[in-house]
């Protein structure tokens, strides 16, 4: 079959400020034949997209949600295969190369996480930088109430390097860098029980096989979950490409530096309830396998012990 392009990133946002350096920096490192998807939902970036032939933008005028903004974009793709990526990330230079080369069709793809350095504050009385985080009105250095301008860094931070996941018993996401432990499937290649959502890739056809991102969890949350658990059951993998990054600027805290998805608690709730009773009770209509075989796949996973032999 002959595919009109080599690989499709998908870039759903809502609200983001980044989205414009995202896509810049993304066609600026991928190939000739691959292209971008933005998904604007329910908003228009400022500053506005660039004009760019391997760029293709849609707009929701009222916001449907992250899963359903990812499905849209990939409906959309005609490429071999489809990555989704967070509207405030990097990429490395031949990011769609490398995973193309090395990705059987039953597999999912995480490149190496980087936490991403976007920007800083700068003090326009004395120069002093800040990292990034809410807006600042007021300069420790100089000790004056004074105006802050944003620049933009936008680079990974090395020494913040994530190569390996895992969920614990309620399905809900964990960092495991024991895990790199476990002996590679090949040089570079590592398995991962679990992923962050903000990052995988995949054949465009095996999206719609394991049926796309369910919905009924939601507008967001679980997706990192929800794509590992699909990757391992239905009989495939997930898998670290260490020769591929992504960096990604995490929001750690709310007051203005918040995800721009608004989600009460209880829709959060409701979204690991879905997905502790999809999981947890071999729901899935899709597994060839139990979660207790995944469990015991990567055993011992902190927290599962008396499930692991």
């Amino acid at each position: 079959m002959a595919f009109a392009k080599d690989v499709s990133i998908v870039i759903p946002g809502r609200n983001e400020m980044f989205m414009r350096q995202t896509v810049e920096n993304v066609l600026a490192n991928i190939g000739e034949n691959s292209e971008v998807i933005a998904v604007l939902d329910g908003y228009w970036p400022e500053p506005q997209l660039i004009d760019h032939p391997r760029l293709h933008v849609i707009h929701f005028t009222d916001p449907i949600g992250q899963r359903a903004a990812t499905n849209i974009g990939v409906q959309l793709s005609r490429a071999k295969y489809i990555a989704k990526l967070d509207a405030h990330c990097a990429v490395s230079k031949g990011f769609d190369k490398v995973l193309m080369e090395d990705c059987p069709y039953d597999w999912t793809i995480v490149p190496m996480m980087y936490n991403l350095h976007a920007f800083d504050w700068k003090c326009t009385l004395c120069g002093e930088r800040t990292y990034q985080g809410p807006k600042l009105t007021h300069c420790a250095k100089c000790n004056q109430d004074a105006e802050h301008e944003m620049v933009v860094v936008w680079r990974p931070r090395r020494a913040r390097k994530t190569v390996t996941w895992r969920f614990d018993k309620t399905m809900h996401f964990q960092y495991w860098h024991a895990g790199k432990e476990r002996p590679p499937l090949k040089e570079g290649m590592l398995e991962t029980m679990s992923m962050v959502g903000c990052c995988w890739f995949t054949h465009r056809d095996r999206y719609w096989e394991l049926e796309g991102l369910d919905e009924n969890h939601g507008s967001w949350g679980q997706v990192g979950t929800e794509i590992s658990c699909k990757s391992w059951l239905s009989g495939g993998k997930l898998v670290t490409n260490t020769k591929a990054w992504f960096g990604h600027m995490f929001r750690t805290r709310n007051d203005g530096f918040g995800f721009p998805y608004k989600i009460s608690g209880n829709e959060q709730e409701r979204a690991r309830i879905y997905s502790r009773d999809l999981w947890l009770n071999d729901k899935w209509p899709k597994a060839k396998l139990p979660l207790s075989w995944l469990v015991e796949h990567f055993a011992p996973v902190p927290g599962w012990e008396e499930n692991q032999a």
